[in-house]
């Protein structure tokens, strides 16, 4: 025997979701992204040349 159906269910429409373009979300994620990304640490200064590196003649 076949469970009883809800009247709601028989009659309820299905919702429909608002449609977001792929190149929306991609964008709303990058922009979540830069916001929330703390900036870099100023690196340290360079005293002097770095190690290896020679001079051109």
């Amino acid at each position: 025997m076949p469970a009883p159906q809800n009247s709601r269910e028989s009659t309820a429409q299905p919702q429909s979701l608002p449609q977001v373009s792929m190149r929306d979300l991609l964008a709303a994620c990058a922009a979540a992204a830069a916001v929330s990304t703390p900036p870099r640490a100023p690196e340290p200064p360079h005293s002097g040349q770095a190690r290896g590196h020679r001079e051109a003649a």
